[in-house]
């Protein structure tokens, strides 16, 4: 069952898939937390986009990887939405020697533990375990978090 709506602002193709994988990354995550299996909202962007909305939403005018919009309501119908800029993540698996499907990966995950609640700028690194945890079961490369303590 599809619970991504994907939006596709990029000139990244999605494989079906890909998007079968990134559907069982967070059929599992809800799963592990014992949360309810809601939708979530992906959105594909390049970097002048995720530029304006990191301004916008966080006062930052630089590009970024990633940026999660919980909808933080119990009555809520979706989780909320992840914005991911494939042109950064495409820059950061070249870099990193990987696929520019396990960096889209990796920040899903990073995401949808936003998500869903976890803050790794305030946590004592629960959020960093949990990824850790789905990196491993999923057989991707290095965490956004580890990347960033190295």
């Amino acid at each position: 069952m599809k619970h991504i709506d994907i939006e596709n602002q990029s000139n990244f193709t999605l494989k079906q898939e890909f998007v079968a994988f990134l559907n069982s990354i967070l059929e599992a995550i809800l799963q592990d937390l014992k949360l309810p299996l809601k939708p979530c909202e992906l959105i594909l962007v390049d970097n002048t986009k995720i530029t304006q909305l990191n301004a916008e939403f966080r006062g930052i005018a630089t590009p970024t990887d990633v940026l999660s919009f919980p909808l933080n309501t119990k009555f809520s119908p979706i989780l909320g939405s992840i914005v991911i800029s494939v042109e950064y993540a495409q820059e950061i698996s070249w870099r990193l020697k990987h696929s520019i499907e396990e960096e889209i990966a990796l920040l899903f995950i990073h995401g949808i533990l936003h998500l869903v609640g976890f803050d790794h700028e305030v946590d004592k690194g629960e959020q960093r375990i949990k990824e850790e945890e789905f990196i491993s079961k999923f057989n991707l490369p290095k965490s956004l978090i580890v990347r960033t303590q190295l």
